[in-house]
């Protein structure tokens, strides 16, 4: 059981030297209670679509615990929305909530759908040196939310964990997995960096995650089947 902290929605739409010209990653906490449905947060936007937002990407989260590592480590306040989340969480540890689990939260259900990959327009708005590396090496990326049930959520709100997939893959696993951290292994495909624990591991995650799959025990969103896929698919090639 955790709590939610804060609410957090897109407060203006930042220049930025992206494609898309703009971003909406500036969100700040609002008072009260919002709808959330199938998109997101009633009144958020996403920018760039084509990366962001999408049923599968509706709603980001990030622990309050993971927010206070970079407070110490980076020597500033990470205040909620920083990171461009939609919910700051407490006692919820998202690194370890598994691949499909559900959350309760108000009269709201989301479901974890994968890890928050770092982007350049991130790295923008923090400011900090090599930042996308030290994200993903510190694998405390937050996670991404579908919402099952559309309903209304505010700050101060219970978050109870309710169904979690017998496959057991977590959201700091699979960015592990997928990424270039130093938790393991390069990306699927680089066939530089594997090594036999690493690709071994890589591939069992992959097989766990498409069995779930088929059998409906979770609804795999894009990136992640195709990434689960990839992994699964070297134990053919190897």
């Amino acid at each position: 059981m955790g709590d939610l902290l804060a609410v957090c929605r897109v407060h203006q739409l930042l220049p930025d030297p992206s494609a898309v010209g703009v971003t909406a990653i500036d969100k700040r906490p609002v008072d009260g209670r919002v709808v959330v449905r199938r998109f997101g947060l009633y009144a958020d936007v996403q920018a760039d679509r084509r990366d962001h937002g999408g049923p599968d990407q509706a709603v980001y989260a990030y622990a309050q615990e993971d927010a206070d590592v970079w407070a110490a480590e980076l020597g500033r306040d990470i205040p909620p929305g920083l990171f461009g989340e939609n919910l700051r969480t407490r006692g919820i540890d998202i690194g370890r909530a598994v691949i499909g689990e559900r959350w309760q939260v108000g009269t709201a259900v989301l479901e974890v759908t994968q890890p928050r990959v770092p982007c350049q327009t991130f790295a923008r708005r923090m400011g900090e040196e090599r930042w996308v590396r030290r994200f993903a090496d510190a694998n405390r990326t937050g996670a991404y939310l579908r919402v099952v049930q559309a309903g209304e959520l505010g700050a101060g709100d219970e978050i109870a964990v309710g169904y979690r997939p017998a496959h057991g893959v977590t959201v700091a696993e699979a960015f592990a997995a997928w990424s270039r951290s130093k938790a393991m292994a390069g990306p699927v495909g680089d066939d530089s960096d594997d090594v036999g624990p690493a690709v071994d591991a890589r591939i069992e995650l992959g097989r766990r995650l498409l069995e779930a799959h088929a059998k409906g025990d979770v609804t795999l969103a894009a990136d992640m089947l195709r990434r689960a896929e990839q992994a699964a698919g070297r134990a053919v090639l190897d």
